[in-house]
C-alpha cells in the first residue's frame, strides 16, 4: 500500500475538519490537540491537518501546504526510496524511530526546487501525546517547519 500525502497547515482545525469530512464522506482517522488526519481509501490520500496561528491582522490565515509525502507500508520501502534518491542525486535527510504526527515513523526527505518539503515515510506504532515530537535524541519539533521535518 502506497498513497500520497497532503499536509495543510489550518487556521481552524474544527472547520477543516468538517469540510474535508463531507467532502471525502468519511471522518478522521486520528484526533490530537491541533492536529487530525485522513485516511481516505478512494482517492488513496492521508490528509493531515495541522492547526496553524492566525495571522497578525486579525483574521484567518489562509490554509496553506504544510509538505508533502509518500506513505508507504514498511521500513524497507523507505530504505529503498532513500538510495533510489540519493542515487539520482537528491540531497536525503534520513530519520529513523522519530516521533511524529503522532505516531513512530521512518522517513527520508528530500526538498523540490520550489522549495517543497516531501516525505516517505512508513509508520511503525502510534504514539501518545505527550510524547509528540521526541526521538531517540529528545529533540522536540518547534511546530512551525514540516512534522519533524528540518
Amino acid at each position: 500500500m502506497s498513497r500520497v500525502q497532503l499536509a495543510l497547515r489550518v487556521a481552524d482545525l474544527e472547520g477543516s475538519i468538517a469540510f474535508y469530512s463531507k467532502l471525502f464522506g468519511t471522518e478522521p482517522a486520528k484526533r490530537r490537540p491541533g492536529y487530525a488526519n485522513f485516511a481516505i481509501a478512494e482517492p488513496p490520500l492521508k490528509l493531515v491537518l495541522l492547526e496553524g496561528d492566525a495571522a497578525q491582522d486579525g483574521r484567518d490565515a489562509p490554509t496553506r501546504l504544510d509538505h508533502l509525502g509518500v506513505e508507504v507500508a514498511e521500513p524497507a520501502q523507505v530504505a529503498a526510496a532513500t538510495a533510489r534518491l540519493s542515487g539520482a542525486g537528491l540531497a536525503t535527510a534520513e530519520e529513523e524511530n522519530v516521533s511524529c504526527c503522532y505516531a513512530v515513523q521512518d522517513k527520508v526527505w528530500v526538498t523540490g526546487p520550489g522549495r517543497e518539503r516531501w516525505e516517505v515515510y512508513t509508520v511503525l506504532g502510534d504514539v501518545l501525546p505527550e510524547l509528540e515530537g521526541r526521538s531517540a535524541g529528545a529533540m522536540a519539533c518547534d511546530g512551525q517547519t514540516a512534522c519533524c521535518g528540518a
